[in-house]
Formats: structure tokens, C-alpha cells, sequence
């Protein structure tokens, strides 16, 4: 049974920091990359970041560019994302998710093939 299971959300004044994790379990972990994906109310779902399988390559929307950091842990099953100088526009629903991507987009939420439930972020101005 595939679980994918988010933690570390919270409320958070602008400027600070929160470490989101995302262990997952059911399936290879390290045949798939990875992403984070956040929804704010009224707004689709948009592509944060994601990694590689192999942690070697990572991706970023320009919003969080040089703010968040994602990375990997295969022996644990486990993503991380590090969100510094969180701002309130950051304030959403985020979502991890697992997919087997090769040549498509890897932050397009449809190359995703799991997903878990969603851990709120909320940044107060």
C-alpha cells in the first residue's frame, strides 16, 4: 500500500523558517523523483520544487528560488524542503508526491503519480 505522509507545516511570522518532511512508503523511493507542490485557496496547484531520484538534480520555481531548498534521504524514505524567509504569499496547502519522470516536466503535478495529503503553511505578515 503506497502512503506518502507530509509533516512540519505550521504557522510562521514573515522572515522565518519552516522544514517540511515527507516520508514515503510502498514503492521504490529511489526510482522516483520527487516534488512539493502547494495549492493556495482560489489557485491551482503549482510545482514548488523537486529532485532527481538520485538527488543529483533539483528544480525550482522562480518565486522560491534561492529562499527554499529540497533534498533527499533514500535510506529513509524521506524528503525534506527547507523554506527560509518564508513569505505571507507562501501561505498555502503543500504537497509532496512521487513520480517516474524522464523527459517531461518535473514540476507539472501531472507527471506525479502519488501524493499525499497536504501540510497547511501559513505566513503572517
Amino acid at each position: 500500500q503506497v502512503q506518502v505522509v507530509e509533516s512540519g507545516g505550521g504557522l510562521v511570522q514573515a522572515g522565518g523558517s519552516l522544514r517540511l518532511s515527507c516520508t514515503a512508503s510502498g514503492f521504490p523511493f529511489d526510482d522516483y523523483a520527487m516534488g512539493w507542490f502547494r495549492q493556495a485557496p482560489g489557485k491551482e496547484r503549482e510545482g514548488v520544487s523537486s529532485i532527481s531520484w538520485s538527488g543529483n538534480n533539483t528544480f525550482y520555481t522562480a518565486p522560491v528560488k534561492g529562499r527554499f531548498t529540497i533534498s533527499r534521504d533514500n535510506t529513509k524514505n524521506t524528503v525534506y524542503l527547507q523554506m527560509d524567509s518564508l513569505k505571507p504569499e507562501d501561505t498555502a496547502t503543500y504537497y509532496c508526491a512521487a513520480g517516474r519522470i524522464r523527459f517531461g516536466d518535473p514540476l507539472e503535478p501531472k507527471e506525479y503519480n502519488f501524493w499525499g495529503q497536504g501540510t497547511q503553511v501559513t505566513v503572517s505578515s
